[in-house]
């Protein structure tokens, strides 16, 4: 079955993507337990009909597509845009299924797939979803990342890669949407879920939803910090930071400020990136 399903009404709502595995039935369930609307994206048809059963009457959407290319993403964006829904937030987790193995034994075709299925996909995402999300600085976009991103994963040393090359593109991208108002982050497994589907496992479904939680709670924290500033400019006209010197510490202040501008955007110690 193809479509967009609805089981009540929802406006502005939660976007999900990989909705249909572990980690994406967790943010799903930890959105609608907090009161939020969603809309759940996932190439899998049985795994959205599943959600619809777990959740009678919850304020969800599920949306079978893919965004395995450009142009799918690009098709996706065009469908959600149909709904005439207001997005107040993305979550993003896209995983490939990948076998144990020496990353020196196999073929090349082994870690062009992995890039292909855990990191490019992001990218045709992020590409066209942006648009949707208001530019205001109170919105965000959190990616889920595997683990092995900063050490290499034994036996999975093209994962480790993949999650690594991620992990830069979330810095990328941060730094790219920033200057519109957007917010990217990166939430990070340090150790994959285990056991068996959280329908049956009730201990993978708990961690599945308390990672939900994290990724709802980093997407609060920017639309708070957003709303405190907006208060504190109402409050308090603004102001240089070195309105207050002297003459000639105004000087050497500014001079110094102007010397700091040069450093890139990311300099080390400054990360975009949260592990849990």
């Amino acid at each position: 079955m193809t479509g967009i399903i609805e089981n009540g009404t929802i406006r502005p709502a939660l976007l999900v993507l990989g909705a249909g595995g572990e980690i994406g039935r967790g943010v799903v369930q930890a959105a609608l337990d907090d009161g939020r609307a969603v809309v759940a994206v996932s190439h899998d048809a049985d795994a959205l009909q599943a959600l619809r059963v777990a959740h009678p009457g919850a304020s969800l959407r599920t949306v079978e597509a893919s965004v395995a290319s450009d142009g799918d993403a690009a098709e996706l964006a065009a469908r959600l845009r149909a709904l005439h829904i207001g997005f107040d937030g993305v979550v993003a987790s896209l995983v490939g299924q990948h076998a144990c193995g020496r990353l020196i034994d196999q073929p090349a075709n082994v870690l062009r797939r992995t890039l292909d299925e855990d990191l490019m996909p992001h990218l045709f995402a992020a590409r066209h979803l942006f648009p949707l999300l208001p530019q205001d600085g109170a919105h965000g976009y959190v990616l889920i990342g595997g683990p092995g991103g900063n050490y290499p994963w034994a036996g999975y040393g093209h994962c480790s890669i993949a999650a690594a090359a991620l992990r830069m593109m979330v810095r990328v991208l941060h730094d790219e949407a920033e200057r519109h108002g957007l917010r990217v982050q990166l939430l990070t497994l340090d150790a994959p879920l285990g056991g068996k589907p959280p329908a049956q496992d009730a201990a993978v479904h708990a961690k599945a939803t308390a990672f939900g939680r994290r990724a709802l709670a980093m997407l609060d924290i920017g639309r708070e910090a957003m709303a405190d500033r907006r208060i504190r400019e109402q409050r308090v006209p603004a102001r240089h930071p070195t309105d207050h010197l002297p003459a000639r510490e105004l000087r050497d202040a500014r001079a110094l400020l102007a010397s700091l501008s040069v450093l890139p955007p990311t300099s080390p110690g400054i990360l975009h990136d949260e592990a849990f």
